[in-house]
């Protein structure tokens, strides 16, 4: 796909959740100051968060909040619900204190959403990304038309959908509904195909286009695929532009969208079917076309990238596998030494792989938060952060 580039290797201490522990990289350090709760309500199930740190300082965290029906008796935890929705905390102390009482950012008419994912833009304006599950009653399933894509318990997908904010998260304008993938033949609850959709970051060109990579899968392979959309007006209309990965025996998902510096177009992808190895591909021509999807050599569920000060990267992701928690990697400005950053360990006391969904901001010109859904002890699922110092 291409060359890749051997920089400098990271000279790794490892950060646990102790903090004050350092790494080197290039000559520069990133050490870890706190771990911080966001939100934890044990009567809710939290998950899936999204940061953005508006101009004025102030933070907001978006994140999906359903019933924890555990507490009330059910035995395991479920991420398709038609009570979750999403909803939003702010900070305007730089992550000391939160808002005690989340606010909505949209609750689906027909069902539970998903994962919301935000991008704040250049005219300051936000858009948040999600998707949807409906539960139809049984005698409704039975009649729909032809492919749907169920979820089990009765669920049935729905697709993807966009909110925007123009006053910084108070309110939301919406849904969009993105166009589908040419590929798509999948089908909603009212027989139209699905429209786009994904869990992950996109991003804002230098040339003000804004830039997703999506899912559809294909029928044939059953492998889930990942396309690219793109907007040119801030996220109202989308156009679809060309396939990003393709294999038949590699399933692709959720996918997070980087734009380096001298504008190469850089996808971090979750896979199946692939040891959970994380694999990278790489547009050079503004995102008219992908190069072939490399194998990373590491594990992560799922990613976000995150611009430091010196224009390096700063690569968080899910960790779930033992001991599990959230880790990361420092990457050089045009993401070509991901096969050899040394991993950084942020959390490694997590309860269980029910964890991760990392996204990260810059709050300071030395500081950066990372923000996550975790649980310790198989305990409610919550809204966590990791502060780290970046010098």
């Amino acid at each position: 796909m291409r060359h890749i580039f051997i920089s400098t290797a990271l000279v790794l201490l490892t950060c646990f959740h102790v903090s004050g522990q350092t790494v080197k990289a290039n000559n520069s350090s990133i050490r870890k100051v706190e771990d911080i709760v966001i939100y934890n309500d044990a009567k809710y199930y939290s998950a899936f968060p999204s940061i953005v740190r508006r101009a004025n300082g102030e933070l907001i965290v978006a994140f999906r909040r359903a019933p924890n029906w555990r507490a009330l008796g059910t035995k395991g935890y479920t991420h398709t619900d038609p009570n979750s929705y999403l909803v939003l905390v702010r900070s305007r102390d730089n992550g000391k204190t939160w808002s005690k009482d989340p606010e909505t950012i949209y609750a689906h008419p027909f069902g539970g959403s998903q994962d919301p994912c935000m991008l704040q833009l250049k005219d300051k304006s936000i858009l948040c990304a999600s998707y949807a599950w409906a539960l139809p009653k049984p005698e409704v399933v039975a009649k729909l038309k032809q492919p749907v894509f169920p979820a089990g318990a009765g669920f049935i997908f729905m697709g993807g959908y966009i909110m925007r904010s123009e006053d910084g998260g108070k309110n939301w304008d919406g849904p969009i509904l993105p166009p589908s993938v040419p590929s798509e033949k999948r089908l909603d609850i009212f027989g139209e195909t699905l429209p786009a959709y994904n869990r992950g970051a996109m991003c804002q060109g230098k040339d003000g286009r804004v830039f997703w990579i999506v899912a559809a899968q294909n029928l044939e392979t059953k492998q889930t695929e990942n396309h690219l959309m793109i907007s040119s007006d801030n996220g109202k209309t989308w156009e679809y532009s060309c396939p990003v990965a393709q294999d038949e025996k590699v399933t692709f998902n959720e996918a997070s969208i980087y734009e380096t510096p001298k504008g190469d177009l850089v996808g971090f992808l979750r896979t199946a079917n692939f040891n959970d190895h994380t694999v990278v591909v790489r547009s050079r021509d503004g995102g008219k076309s992908f190069e072939k999807w490399e194998d990373s050599g590491f594990k992560g569920h799922p990613h976000y990238a995150l611009r430091l000060p010196d224009k390096r990267v700063l690569l968080v992701y899910g960790y779930r596998h033992q001991p599990s928690g959230i880790r990361a990697r420092v990457l050089d400005a045009e993401c070509t030494n991901f096969k050899t950053a040394e991993e950084i360990i942020l959390r490694a006391d997590g309860g269980g792989f029910d964890l991760g969904y990392p996204w990260a901001t810059m709050i300071s010109k030395d500081r950066a938060l990372v923000v996550y859904y975790f649980n310790q002890n198989d305990g409610p699922r919550h809204i966590a952060g990791t502060v780290l110092s970046v010098k």
